[in-house]
This record gives structure tokens, sequence and C-alpha cells, in this order.
């Protein structure tokens, strides 16, 4: 699958050394990676299609302070999509009332048609940016019904609806931001962990420092994070995913047809 990273707090902070002992795991995820960090309200994004520990371009922007107060990160090992850069995350897209929304996946959605319509529309050819545009569609929706720009929390629960529809029967890790609220979900046990402590909030695949306070992400919630503060939890939903037989068999067809 990949590995996702998310840096939430009130105050901007250097993130070096998570970030390179994050980077340093891409010998097991080669096929891409991605950097987000949100500057003076607009995201500064940098990506490549190629392995993070092989990037001149990556190893440039780690040589400098790296320093905000959203920072996201992902490595991508392949399942469904190219390697090429469109499918490398982060992804981003506005919405109709011109808020950007950014999105990075580690999972597999093996079953929901309603994200088929996009197979069309999207840049590259993953199921990971096929969520980010129903997201926003389902946005749009909700704002061009009430009449008006949705309030955070409007927003945090929306998502919610969506998130739990969305991880019935998948992998569905995800780390989201509107530009106001980050939004947290796991479904699959041991695959996302948290540390909070005074620098903010660090969440990642896996720990990535030797503190013992790095805590698993409590399955099947959605969390909404501003400034190093958990402010929403969704209730929880039923959709634990644990790796069966034909998920396996539908990852194997995908590596053998070149994906």
């Amino acid at each position: 699958m990949c590995e996702i990273f998310c840096f939430n707090s009130n105050t901007p902070k250097q993130v070096n050394e998570c970030l390179q002992c994050f980077y340093n795991h891409s010998d097991e995820h080669p096929d891409g990676w991605g950097l987000a960090n949100m500057q003076s309200n607009e995201f500064v994004i940098d990506k490549e299609p190629i392995k993070a520990n092989c990037s001149e371009h990556l190893k440039d922007i780690l040589s400098h302070p790296v320093v905000g107060k959203n920072v996201f990160a992902h490595i991508r090992l392949a399942t469904v999509g190219e390697i090429i850069s469109p499918n490398c995350h982060p992804f981003t897209e506005a919405d109709d009332n011109n808020r950007s929304w950014m999105l990075i996946h580690n999972g597999t959605i093996f079953d929901y048609p309603k994200l088929d319509e996009y197979v069309e529309k999207e840049n590259g050819d993953t199921d990971s940016e096929r969520i980010l545009l129903y997201i926003i569609d389902k946005v749009n929706e909700f704002e061009a019904k009430k009449g008006a720009l949705s309030t955070i929390k409007e927003r945090f629960n929306l998502l919610s609806e969506i998130v739990e529809d969305l991880s019935k029967n998948n992998k569905l890790n995800l780390m989201i931001y509107d530009g106001d609220l980050t939004y947290i979900h796991s479904n699959m046990r041991d695959s996302l962990y948290y540390l909070k402590n005074d620098e903010g909030f660090l969440v990642a695949t896996t720990p990535l420092t030797d503190d013992i306070d790095w805590k698993p992400v409590e399955l099947n919630k959605l969390f909404g994070l501003i400034d190093g503060k958990i402010i929403f939890e969704s209730g929880e939903h039923e959709n634990e995913y644990i790796l069966t037989k034909e998920h396996e068999e539908y990852l194997s067809s995908l590596k053998r047809d070149g994906n």
C-alpha cells in the first residue's frame, strides 16, 4: 500500500527530522513521493513518481528547514494506477466556492461504484483521486442546496457521512485538509498512529520517533483537527477493514496487469 504523514500545530514548527525518518521508508514504498505545506493560505506541493530516497529534488528540499503548521507527506506503493506524476499524492482540487482541498490516502477502494463516473474526469487513474473528486461534488451539492457557504461543523458532519459510506469493504486511511480543518480517518488496525505533545499532533502510518507516547489512531472514527487540537470527533461506524482472500486476489490481479 502506501504510508501517510501529517503534522498539525498552532504555530509553525520545523519537521525535517520526522520527514526524513518518514521518507527513509521509501525502499518499501518506491513508486512516488509527495509533500504539501500550507503557506499563506495556499499549498506548496512537491511530488515525483520516483523513490523518495533517489530524489535529488526531495534531498534539496530537506536540506533546508521545512517549517509549517500543516504539513502532509506520502510515499506510494502502487496498487491502482500507473507510476506517473499525476498519480502521486497529495491530490488537490477546488470546490465551486474556490475552497482548496487536499487528500492523501493509504488503502484501496474495492467496491464503491459511485466513484466510477470520475474515471474520465481525473488527471491520473487512481481510486484516491476519485475519492477527492467525489467529496468535492458532495460539498458543492450541499452548499448549492443551502445557498451559502458551509460552516466547518457542517463540512465535518458531511464528511463523516461520506467516509462512513466509503469505508464499507474498503481500506480507507485518509488525511484531508480543506483550508480550515484537517480530517483523519483509519479503519484498519495497526495502520495509523499519532503522537500528541507540545509541538502539536503528529500522525503517521508507523511511529517516527522513539517516544513511548505514540498511540494507535482510534478505528472507525473521523477526527477534525485545528491548531494541534481535536475539535470534532464522529461517532464510531462498523466498517473495520480486514484483508480477505478476495482482496488479496484483486490486488494480485492489479500487479499482473502492471498497475
